[in-house]
């Protein structure tokens, strides 16, 4: 007589009246069947997902056999990208723009992967890592040809796996390690004073278009914080802002003094009573990236195709730092909650002065 082969802890095997062997899991009143045999890397995913009282759900859009369970990458990406109120992910808490931009970019990896397991279950019920680092860095070199986007998905696969190891899904980060592309930039094009001229001698004081352009170089704010600002955030002269969230979950509150010229400019632009500045065409308060793309227009009418939205959120830094304000002032008015970005723009103004103070001593002295 056989002697019955040994399976996982909590399940047992049993024949149906046809022969046919089967395996049922139970545990603390949960019970599934679970499928293919045992200990390959099929039945130790549907182990996996029963120890964590799940069972096997179909992947949406597929045909029967195509299945998700936990321990794929597409179990892990839906888990991730879970916004309900309950959800531990911290996607939920991210600015709603970051999410469109790295739900884009998580849907695109499940889609290519989602079937393809995490991890497989050793015989002493240990987990082992199926998507390595080296998985993980082939995937990132094939992005070489487009830097930009090899950096984003990176940065966001990487974020995504973190949270997956401190909530016990894989054993350690695959992510850790991998290298990309490095992409020499300077981001996005500080405005000059010359633009800055050629944006307000075509869109005089009173249209909407000039507004738009006074909150964002009078606030120094984001696209997706000047959309949302209104009467109501102005009190005895000072412009409160509650930055959105940014991906460590932190939330700026800043009280900002309104600059003369951006008083003038609010009172002499019509509004429509509603609580933005801003509306569209439709009497709708903007998106940031419709507005974005309304500010690209703003821009490209006064010939000015290399700036953008953000370009005046640094010229608001550069002027400060140029009459001479610290990187802790620049801070208090833009948001930062980092000193680094801001102290560029310092010992650039530094730079600056120096120079023309050292000419300036140069020829003082003839020579």
């Amino acid at each position: 007589m056989n002697k019955p082969r040994k399976l996982p802890k909590h399940c047992s095997e049993f024949k149906d009246r046809h022969g046919k062997p089967h395996v049922k899991f139970r545990r603390d009143g949960f019970q599934t069947y679970l499928h293919g045999t045992p200990w390959s890397d099929i039945f130790m995913r549907e182990y996996a997902a029963a120890m964590e009282h799940k069972k096997v759900e179909k992947v949406p859009g597929s045909i029967g056999a195509s299945r998700t369970v936990a321990g794929t990458v597409g179990e892990l990406v839906a888990a991730y990208l879970d916004c309900a109120p309950n959800s531990s992910s911290p996607f939920r808490t991210f600015k709603l723009e970051t999410q469109r931009t790295r739900r884009n970019i998580l849907e695109n990896f499940r889609k290519e992967h989602a079937s393809k397991p995490l991890f497989t279950v050793n015989k002493k019920g240990e987990r082992e890592m199926l998507l390595t680092r080296p998985h993980l860095q082939t995937i990132v070199n094939k992005k070489v040809g487009t830097p930009f986007a090899q950096r984003n998905f990176l940065n966001t696969v990487r974020i995504m796996f973190e949270w997956a190891v401190k909530e016990d899904r894989i054993p350690y980060n695959p992510a850790l390690g991998v290298t990309r592309k490095k992409v020499k930039t300077t981001g996005y094009k500080t405005g000059s004073d010359a633009e800055i001229g050629r944006i307000e001698a075509r869109w005089p004081i009173g249209t909407k278009e000039r507004l738009a352009f006074a909150l964002l170089l009078y606030t120094g704010q984001r696209r997706s914080d000047v959309v949302k600002m209104g009467p109501q955030h102005i009190h005895k002269g000072v412009l409160t802002v509650d930055q959105g969230k940014t991906e460590g979950g932190e939330e700026a509150h800043l009280e900002i003094p309104v600059h003369p010229k951006l008083n003038e400019i609010i009172e002499a632009t019509p509004t429509v009573g509603m609580k933005t500045f801003l509306v569209t065409h439709f009497g709708k308060a903007y998106t940031a990236p419709g507005f974005g793309n309304w500010v690209r227009e703003i821009c490209d009418a006064a010939d000015c195709p290399e700036v953008s939205a953000h370009s005046f959120r640094k010229a608001t830094a550069r002027r400060l730092a140029e009459i001479g304000c610290s990187a802790k002032q620049i801070a208090a008015i833009l948001g930062h909650a980092s000193l680094s970005e801001v102290q560029r723009y310092t010992e650039a103004a530094d730079r600056k002065r120096m120079a023309r103070e050292a000419m300036e001593m140069l020829v003082e002295k003839g020579l």
